[in-house]
């Protein structure tokens, strides 16, 4: 185990359930401290917290909205005090439409839903970060930004084009940060996944599944929370050295054109 002198310090947003909790449980088999987020704290946020602890990681509750721009310095000094200096930021919270459907049927509150969780928030909690790192004398530990956007960055699913819009913004961020930070020696990184069996896409994997193994997909199954973490954990180490600003497609091979 590292020292808690040198070990690194990761926040997670939206990790009490899904891709996020496999993220905190795989940065925590890499000895990261880590900072399980969900918006309340309720009892599915301190389930999340017991299976990070039971990984044997520092680990701690920090129920906050990320919607709540005015909040973001304030939650992350609470996670500092309580696990240390943050070197990590895995922006993972997001949420869907409110209706798939026509995007000439699409609501104004479902599109303000979708912006504001999607992009907006990690826009402004990724600048209340970067902000807190460069205020100090950096460590020598490897500092990062990991955003989980989505395949619908870059394609279009007809029924939720709000979603979309929200996702490719949020890649777009991504891109800009890397630019500004990489002086700073911060990385950032985008992992878009495809296919991911998660509560969020459960009304409609059973027929991604099948459409996976007919070959949507080029390795025949659809994707779990834990190959995104594995993914997320390896990019948050440094194990991609002299890299930054990459947009990586966690999707099986699924956007590769084909004939």
């Amino acid at each position: 185990m590292r020292a808690a002198s040198v070990r690194p310090v990761a926040l997670v947003t939206g990790s009490s359930r899904g891709i996020g909790l496999a993220v905190a449980e795989a940065l925590a088999r890499e000895g990261f401290a880590v900072a399980v987020n969900g918006p309340v704290d309720d009892a599915e946020l301190s389930a999340a917290v017991a299976r990070v602890a039971a990984l044997g990681a520092p680990v701690a509750a920090a129920p906050f909205d990320v919607t709540r721009v005015g909040g973001h310095d304030a939650a992350l000094a609470v996670v500092e005090e309580k696990l240390g200096r943050l070197t990590t930021l895995v922006n993972n919270a997001g949420v869907g439409v409110l209706r798939r459907g026509d995007m000439l049927d699409v609501s104004e509150e479902s599109w303000d839903r979708c912006l504001a969780v999607n992009a907006k928030a990690m826009f402004f909690l990724s600048q209340a970060f970067a902000r807190r790192l460069l205020s100090r004398e950096r460590s020598p530990l490897f500092h990062s930004i990991v955003n989980v956007t989505s395949s619908n960055a870059v394609a279009v699913a007809e029924q939720r084009s709000e979603y979309c819009a929200s996702k490719a913004a949020a890649a777009m961020v991504s891109k800009a940060l890397a630019v500004r930070l990489g002086r700073e020696e911060i990385a950032v990184y985008d992992v878009q996944p495809g296919l991911i069996a998660t509560e969020m896409t459960a009304p409609v994997i059973d027929a991604y599944r099948e459409r996976a193994e007919q070959g949507l997909t080029l390795f025949p199954r659809v994707g779990q929370p834990d190959d995104i973490g594995a993914l997320v954990a390896s990019l948050a180490s440094g194990r991609l050295p002299y890299t930054t600003g990459l947009s990586i497609p966690a999707d099986a091979g699924m956007l590769i054109p084909r004939f």
